[in-house]
C-alpha cells in the first residue's frame, strides 16, 4: 500500500454517501483554499453520458501537438488514483505524484476541519488547489457525474463548454427521463460562453436548447454549427471557418469520429487557434486506455487462444454497448471471427440494455465478478441477464478463468477469437493491472 492510499481511504468516513450531488460542500472547502478556481487557466469543461475522456484526451492531444501546456482532470482511474490529476508542463504533462497529491489532500483535510464533505469533491477541489498552483496554458475538467450539481460546476467563467452525447445512466441520482437527464448535463453551460454540443437524440438536444436559452450560452451544434464525418479513410470536419481533411482517430470505433470532431469543434468554438499540423498529430496520438484498447501481450493475453484479438472497454451502459458493438460488427466484417463477451458489471448499471446490441453478434458471454468491489452483479445473476437479452452465458470466477476455458475450448479452431473484456471501468482497471501497459 502507498502512502497516498490511507489517505484515499480516510476520505471516504468524511460524509455517509460517496455522491450526494450538491455543490454547498465544495463550495465552502474551496472557499477555504483561497477559491482556486478563480486562479485557473483557461478551462474547458466537458459533461455527458459517453464520451467524455475520449474528447478530453483528443483536445488535450490537439493543445500538446501546438506546445500548450494542459492540466487535465477526469474520472474514475483506472489502476492509480494518480491518473485523475495531470499537471500540464511544455512536454505533455504528468501525473501528480503520491507526495504532490499527499500533501494537498492533508493541506485540504485540515482546512475542512472534519466537516461532511465526499470523496469526488474532496478530490475536485485538490485538482482545482494544484491545477492554481502550478503554471499551464489550459485546464480540461471532465464533469464526475450529472453536471449541475456536479463538483466541478464552480468556474463561473469557462472559456468553453461541451456536451458528450448524453443517454441513460446513474438512473438513481439523475432519473431515466433523458430530457431531465440533458437538463441536468446541460447545468454547466454559462451566460455568454459556448456550448458545443455533440451529436444528440432528438430530446435530449431539445432541452439543450431550452436550458441554454435560459442561460444565455450560445450554442456550437454538431449538425447545424459544425459537422464531422468520416470519408474515404479520412475524417472531413467543416464549420463557418472552413473545411479540413484530417486522418482518422487513432481511437478505435465509429463514434470516436463523432467525438475527435467534437474536440476540433472545442477548439475552434472557443478561439483556440491551431495549425491544421497540430489537429492531424492529436488525431493519431490521442490515447485513453480503456475504451476499445486492443491488448497485444502481457500475462492474461498469453492465457488465451493464440492468435486471439483481445480488446478491453470500460463502456458500461446501453448506449456504450450500442457503440461498442457496431464496431465490433464493423472488425466482423473485415475479419471475421467468432467474438466472445468476458463481462463483469456493478449493480447501478443496466446488463440487458448493454447486452442487447451483442444479440446474434457474439458466439458466448462469459461473465465473471468485478475484482475489488462489493456492487458487482455476481456473475450467475449476469449470465441469466444476458440469456435473456439472446447472448448465449455462463459464469466464471476470473478473467484468468474464462480466458482458460477459451484456450482449451477453441483448441486448433480457426479463425481465433475475437475477445472483448467489458461492462465496467473497475474490471478495465483490474484486467490493466494484471496485464499491463498501466496508463501514462
Amino acid at each position: 500500500m502507498s502512502g497516498l492510499e490511507p489517505l484515499l481511504e480516510a476520505l471516504g468516513a468524511l460524509h455517509p454517501r460517496r455522491i450526494d450531488l450538491s455543490l454547498g460542500r465544495i463550495e465552502r472547502l474551496l472557499d477555504r483554499l483561497d477559491r482556486p478556481q478563480d486562479r485557473l487557466p483557461p478551462v474547458i469543461h466537458v459533461a455527458g453520458t459517453n464520451g467524455k475522456g475520449s474528447v478530453v484526451a483528443f483536445v488535450r492531444a490537439m493543445l500538446e501537438a501546438a506546445g500548450k501546456s494542459v492540466h487535465v482532470y477526469t474520472s474514475p482511474h483506472l489502476v492509480r488514483f494518480n491518473e485523475r490529476v495531470r499537471l500540464g508542463q511544455k512536454d505533455g504533462g504528468t501525473f501528480a505524484d503520491d507526495d504532490v497529491l499527499g500533501d494537498a489532500i492533508r493541506h485540504a483535510l485540515h482546512v475542512n476541519d472534519g466537516e461532511p464533505i465526499t470523496f469526488f469533491e474532496v478530490t475536485t477541489a485538490v485538482a482545482l488547489h494544484l491545477f492554481a498552483e502550478h503554471d499551464a496554458d489550459y485546464c480540461l475538467l471532465e464533469v464526475g457525474l450529472g453536471g449541475r450539481f456536479d463538483a466541478t460546476n464552480v468556474i463561473d467563467t469557462p472559456l468553453a463548454t461541451a456536451i458528450t452525447p448524453v443517454s441513460y445512466d446513474h438512473a438513481e441520482f439523475l432519473g431515466d427521463d433523458l430530457a431531465g437527464i440533458a437538463a441536468e448535463k446541460a447545468g454547466i453551460l454559462k451566460r455568454g460562453v459556448p456550448g458545443i454540443i455533440a451529436p444528440q437524440d432528438e430530446h435530449a438536444l431539445a432541452m439543450i436548447v431550452v436550458e441554454a436559452e435560459a442561460a444565455g450560452a450560445p450554442l456550437f451544434r454538431a449538425g447545424a454549427e459544425y459537422i464531422a464525418f468520416a470519408e474515404r479513410g479520412r475524417l472531413v470536419y467543416e464549420d463557418e471557418l472552413g473545411l479540413i481533411d484530417l486522418p482518422l482517430p487513432r481511437l478505435a470505433g465509429a463514434h470516436q469520429v463523432d467525438n475527435a470532431g467534437l474536440a476540433v469543434a472545442i477548439l475552434r468554438a472557443a478561439g483556440i487557434a491551431l495549425d491544421t499540423s497540430a489537429l492531424e498529430t492529436g488525431m493519431v496520438a490521442a490515447d485513453w486506455p480503456g475504451r476499445l484498447q486492443r491488448l497485444r501481450k502481457g500475462p492474461l493475453v498469453e492465457a488465451a487462444p493464440p492468435g486471439s484479438d483481445i480488446w478491453l472497454d470500460g463502456g458500461h451502459n446501453p448506449s456504450a454497448g450500442a457503440a461498442v458493438a457496431q464496431t465490433l460488427a464493423e472488425f466482423e466484417e473485415r475479419d471475421p471471427r467468432p467474438l466472445v463477451l468476458i463481462c463483469g458489471m456493478l449493480n447501478t448499471k443496466t446488463p440487458e440494455g448493454y447486452f442487447r446490441p451483442f444479440a446474434g453478434l457474439a458466439r458466448r458471454a462469459m461473465t465473471v465478478p468485478v475484482p475489488g468491489s462489493d456492487a458487482g452483479i455476481d456473475p450467475e445473476q449476469l449470465a441469466a441477464i444476458a440469456k435473456a437479452a439472446d447472448v448465449p452465458a455462463a459464469p466464471f470466477k476470473t478473467v484468468r478463468a474464462a480466458l482458460d476455458w477459451l484456450r482449451a475450448d477453441f483448441g486448433e479452431e480457426a479463425p481465433p477469437p475475437r475477445i472483448l473484456i467489458s461492462g465496467s471501468l473497475y474490471l478495465a482497471g483490474e484486467v490493466l493491472r494484471e496485464n499491463g501497459p498501466l496508463p501514462a
